[in-house]
């Protein structure tokens, strides 16, 4: 029997999410302020990285979007984010409580962040558009030959070899490279177009 949700843990989960994404929203805002960002814009900055960490984390962990390739490097981007969104945090504070001086690496690196997140997530939409036209054309099975088959297709190659090479019969080498199969096959072939020959000649003729 399935057991009830526990909403104890629902809403402390909420919470914490809440809690987490107000707390990060405010100090990636103010590392972009520091940084020289507008303050009209620096909101983007926290937007920016949580909305590529969610989207990353979603093709990541549902599997009905993109295929393996996409999965593989949305979660790669997926922890990376949250690694960048962590780091951009504590530079803040570090700034803020006159730790660590604003230079600018520090300045490039922040300004850089919308322009990798676009191409990150252009990539990202790339490999999943991928996988869903992969997963869309269905899988062709290569047409197994049965013996039978292999060895009709082992008379009529006979069959042409010897109206061109003046009634010789094909050899064993020029089986396998009609018919583009393996050495002992061909040679099992050989040896039963060998003996339906013999068992022509060796039949009392009208």
């Amino acid at each position: 029997m399935a057991r009830g949700r526990d909403w104890w843990v629902i809403v402390g989960m909420a919470v914490a999410a809440i809690s987490a994404a107000v707390a990060s929203f405010a100090g990636l805002r103010g590392l972009a302020q520091v940084a020289g960002w507008p303050d009209q814009l620096a909101w983007l900055l926290p937007v920016t990285i949580d909305a590529y960490a969610m989207t990353s984390a979603r093709v990541w962990l549902a599997w009905t979007v993109g295929g393996r390739g996409a999965r593989s490097f949305a979660r790669a981007n997926a922890i990376g984010a949250i690694a960048t969104s962590i780091v951009g945090n504590a530079g803040y504070h570090l700034i803020a409580a006159g730790i660590v001086a604003i230079s600018w690496p520090i300045v490039v690196l922040v300004g850089a962040v919308p322009a990798a997140v676009l191409g990150l997530t252009a990539h990202l939409h790339a490999l999943t558009t991928v996988g869903h036209s992969e997963a869309s054309v269905p899988a062709v099975r290569p047409r197994v030959r049965t013996g039978t088959d292999l060895l009709k297709a082992a008379r009529e190659a006979d069959t042409q070899h010897r109206a061109a090479h003046g009634g010789r019969p094909i050899s064993r080498d020029g089986l396998r490279s009609a018919l583009r199969i393996a050495g002992p096959k061909a040679t099992e072939l050989r040896r039963q177009l060998a003996a339906e020959t013999d068992r022509k000649e060796a039949s009392p003729r009208p």
